[in-house]
């Protein structure tokens, strides 16, 4: 029996058991749920990972074949907005909070000058976040495309620290952009390598150094030669820029516009230089020149079977940034509203204070806005239905209003916000990166 086939059946039991386990009256009665349905997850995480081969890198060992591709839509498009999660949905919920609590958490401030140690990594390919984007058939566990999943995993990994979120998950963001918009040959070729058992960083490069940047109109330019293209230009605040082994760019295509293409950081005339900005250190954001790079034609995205769409690109990866921030806002939010309750002022709690009140109840319904939006918008892209008017909405919506959170949970804790032994100062410097950032995870 074949291995995809043997990890079909693996897969198929142990879904089969989740949904035997859940529905115990047995179990529910002894409170035994749990850690029934943690036993069965964390199995088959093992046996996905166990049973994948390690391959060499970016080497095709089996090509997909036409319909093993994620399917692109997985529900019907009657533009409902339903916030009901799948039973798999809510358990990665469950096992991504916990070990934003206990794992991310706990070393965010230690890392925040960008030292973060590799077993962290180890940990983040032990979740297998990147196999939910690599088809079933070339050693995936993913059989959809989910914006949804992806928007879900940047807000609870971020309510742990949103640097570390963004590292954890820019591999995740260049597997969602290839088997978006890549060939069939393509991901044959890449995704088999995140896979494996050793973490794969990769990233996306987009933003660019310049005033009033506009992510439509690229100054990094790519050129037609015989062999392929010749790309010279220069990123900026490129997550894992220093790490990544693969990235896309996106560059301005002669007569085409902004297109993307896959590129191996092992090119010549690429050189790659640590930023030092005022958050996210973690995210090891860097400034990528290109300096006559030239890569095969069969590196550019949307050239064969699949059509690229720069403006839904855009989308994803802004409705991916306020998942982002929505995580790091709830984080905000739970901190100052239980520093509140205990702080004791002149005899009571600051809470009973009207002014301290009043602004944690403005955090918690600007906070719900930005959620709605953000959820709005991820459900009608995994719907099939036109997304742009609701993403550039929550976009616009979480730009303004987390950082008005971030500076209200400064605030709210007075000279305790502005130092570093507590985490709100922290949190506020990585919101405010929320107005730049732009491409750097679609979901």
């Amino acid at each position: 029996m074949e291995l995809d086939t043997i990890m079909k059946k693996s897969m198929s039991v142990t879904l089969g058991l989740l949904s035997r386990v859940s529905g115990s009256e047995q179990i529910n009665r002894l409170k035994l749920r749990e850690p029934a349905l943690q036993i069965v997850y964390q199995g088959m995480r093992q046996g996905v990972r166990i049973g994948n081969i390690v391959q060499s890198r970016f080497m095709a060992s089996k090509p997909l074949k036409p319909g093993e591709e994620l399917s692109k839509s997985t529900k019907p498009k009657k533009d409902v907005f339903d916030l009901t999660l799948t039973r798999e949905q809510q358990m990665v919920r469950d096992e991504l909070l916990k070990f934003a609590k206990q794992d991310i958490r706990s070393i965010a401030r230690d890392v925040d000058s960008g030292n973060v140690p590799d077993n962290f990594f180890e940990q983040v390919n032990e979740l297998g976040l990147a196999l939910s984007g690599v088809p079933e058939a070339i050693g995936g566990a993913g059989t959809a495309r989910s914006p949804i999943s992806g928007m879900l995993m940047a807000e609870d990994l971020a309510y742990g620290d949103m640097a570390l979120a963004l590292a954890a998950l820019s591999p995740l963001g260049f597997v969602n952009t290839l088997t978006e918009f890549g060939s069939r040959a393509q991901q044959s070729q890449y995704l088999p390598s995140f896979t494996t058992e050793k973490f794969m960083a990769a990233t996306l490069a987009l933003m660019e150094s310049k005033a009033l940047f506009d992510p439509n109109k690229l100054s990094t330019i790519a050129v037609s030669t015989n062999a392929g293209y010749r790309i010279n230009g220069t990123k900026c605040l490129v997550p894992m820029g220093e790490k990544a082994e693969v990235m896309v760019v996106f560059a301005d295509l002669e007569d085409h516009g902004p297109r993307g293409f896959i590129v191996e950081m092992h090119h010549p005339g690429i050189s790659v230089k640590k930023e030092q900005n005022m958050g996210l250190a973690a995210a090891g954001m860097s400034c990528i020149v290109l300096e006559d790079v030239e890569i095969p034609k069969s590196s550019l995205l949307g050239e064969s079977e699949v059509h690229y769409s720069h403006q839904r690109m855009l989308d994803l990866a802004r409705i991916g940034i306020c998942a982002l921030s929505v995580g790091t806002c709830q984080a905000v939010l739970d901190f100052v509203s239980k520093y509140a309750n205990e702080r004791i002022a002149f005899g009571e709690p600051i809470s009973n204070r009207q002014a301290v009140a009043f602004m944690i109840a403005d955090m918690a319904i600007e906070l719900e806005s930005m959620r709605m939006l953000t959820y709005r918008a991820a459900g009608r892209a995994e719907q099939g239905l036109s997304f742009h008017r609701e993403a550039y909405l929550a976009h616009i919506m979480c730009t303004q209003r987390a950082m008005q959170i971030g500076t209200n949970g400064v605030q709210i804790l007075g000279g305790h916000g502005f130092v570093c032994e507590y985490p709100v100062e922290l949190w506020y410097r990585q919101l405010r990166a929320i107005g730049i950032l732009e491409g750097t995870l679609v979901v």
